[in-house]
């Protein structure tokens, strides 16, 4: 079997759905783990917290929007897929980029959030404060997320 452009867009949209996934797991079971030694001792928390716990899946779900729209723009969706030789060398790298910003930040924001857990269980009344901590990460999360849906763009439409 010989390698097209295809078949990188297809490994390039699996690197980015499993690295996002993977980041975001490790990054929720961080701040899960995190949470519940709070949670031991102060149960009435919970609510507070579970954004906090949850903000670092957020990738995961951006990672699988980049994979689906690259099969889209390639025709995978549609039964026919479609990319040149250099299509898909973009679409490789552009997956390997995009699922690279997507694990990091998961792992960064979940750091960030753990930082925001101690300060929920010292000073509940900040909580709102303290979900705006590990959104500031989140920001990059979507910077990924934009840069590859438009690159994803260009280059499914490029002719090269």
């Amino acid at each position: 079997m010989s390698l097209n452009g295809s078949m990188f867009v297809a490994i390039g949209a699996s690197f980015v759905a499993a690295m996002g996934a993977i980041g975001s797991g490790i990054g929720i079971g961080r701040t899960t783990s995190h949470a519940a030694g709070i949670l031991s001792e102060k149960p009435e928390l919970f609510g507070k917290m579970l954004v906090i716990m949850a903000l670092p899946g957020t990738q995961g779900f951006y990672a699988l929007v980049v994979m689906f729209l690259m099969m889209q723009f390639f025709g995978f969706i549609s039964g026919s897929p479609k990319a040149s030789l250099g299509q898909g060398l973009a679409a490789l790298f552009i997956g390997i980029l995009v699922g690279i910003i997507e694990f990091k930040t998961a792992l960064d924001q979940a750091h960030a959030a753990i930082g925001s857990e101690d300060l929920v269980a010292k000073r509940p009344e900040e909580s709102g404060r303290a979900i705006l901590l590990p959104a500031l990460v989140e920001t990059y999360a979507i910077l990924g997320l934009l840069a590859g849906v438009l690159l994803s763009l260009w280059v499914s439409a490029a002719a090269f």
